[in-house]
């Protein structure tokens, strides 16, 4: 059982929450990778997820190239994001998780750099919302 480097730093990096409304309801997972600790090499100008996320109801995450479009909103910070992509099924991340569904929706998503060591990524909509999903930049 030998993963490989990236695969490896992905465990590492993968973190996933429950969107539950205000009375506890489950109404989806998200999951995101910091892809700036993976592949700093190619990310590393902004800050850069690769995200998974499964609804029980069919919605898109905002994206901010279209503003009527405000089903669910990304934020890093509380700052919305620069870029939102979403991938097929099988995509250029798909090594990276181990958890591979077609009822999951696949983005990579990019922020404006941040100056604070913590990353806070929370998902909500009008309903519901994730738990904080907490980076530490600058590892040691």
């Amino acid at each position: 059982f030998n993963l490989e480097k990236e695969q490896e730093l992905s465990i590492e990096s993968l973190l996933s929450s429950k969107l539950k409304s205000k009375d506890g309801k489950v109404y989806g997972i998200v999951s995101a990778i910091y892809l700036n600790d993976i592949y700093p090499e190619a990310y590393h100008n902004n800050e850069y997820f690769f995200m998974y996320v499964y609804l029980k109801e069919k919605e898109d995450l905002h994206n901010p190239k279209y503003f009527d479009n405000f089903e669910l909103n990304l934020k890093l910070n509380g700052v919305s994001p620069l870029k939102i992509e979403q991938l097929p099924y099988k995509n250029q991340f798909f090594k990276l998780t181990f958890i591979k569904s077609d009822w999951n929706q696949y983005y990579i998503v990019a922020f404006k750099k941040q100056n604070k060591d913590m990353l806070n990524l929370v998902l909500k909509n009008a309903q519901s919302s994730s738990d904080s999903l907490k980076y530490q930049k600058n590892k040691p």
